[in-house]
């Protein structure tokens, strides 16, 4: 009789046990936005009609320059990556393009200001990209993600450094983004 108890209660435990296991959800998002990341954990989104791109071959150096700029409100993001000694084709290879200590690759954040977009601060060396995750050359679009940390040096009144606002622009993304070709 104990050990029809003893399974019982066994079973029963099992049962139990079985009925609480934890559920595990994941989620995951993608924007159709043409521009968006997050600013210092705010989104924000450029429309279509203030995203610009181009793609620049420039014969003489034999380099290609892809430029990208969204606007929204009141923020401006710029990306500006350039390949050397490419070909003369409407197309960019896909890669990841770090900030480094050339002029090679470039993002910056703008804020207006008065009315005037300004830059705020600089995008030290190691600490942004931009990835080219997908191009048709044909259509002309392009689709990447890019993230970068812009510092600003706040001085004192003898030019001392106070302080260092840090602006973390981070998830970014252009998306099926049109581009203009031009070769010189």
């Amino acid at each position: 009789m104990k050990k029809i108890s003893l399974i019982a209660t066994l079973f029963s435990a099992v049962l139990l046990l079985q009925n609480c296991k934890k559920d595990t959800v994941t989620a995951y998002t993608t924007s159709t936005e043409p521009m968006i990341a997050f600013i210092n954990d705010t989104t924000w989104i450029a429309s279509a009609a203030n995203v610009k791109a181009t793609l620049t071959y420039n014969s003489a150096a034999k380099t290609k320059v892809f430029t990208c700029t969204g606007l929204s409100n009141i923020q401006q993001i710029n990306l500006y990556a350039t390949q050397h000694t490419t070909v003369n084709t409407t197309g960019f290879p896909l890669a990841t393009y770090n900030v480094n200590s050339t002029p090679d690759v470039a993002l910056s954040y703008y804020l207006m200001q008065n009315g005037t977009l300004k830059p705020q601060g600089t995008v030290a060396p190691g600490s942004g990209t931009i990835t080219v995750t997908a191009i048709d050359s044909v259509k002309k679009i392009i689709t990447g993600t890019f993230s970068f940390q812009s510092l600003t040096d706040n001085y004192d009144s003898n030019g001392n450094i106070i302080s260092t606002t840090v602006v973390q622009i981070s998830g970014g993304g252009f998306n099926n983004v049109p581009y203009t070709f031009t070769s010189n």
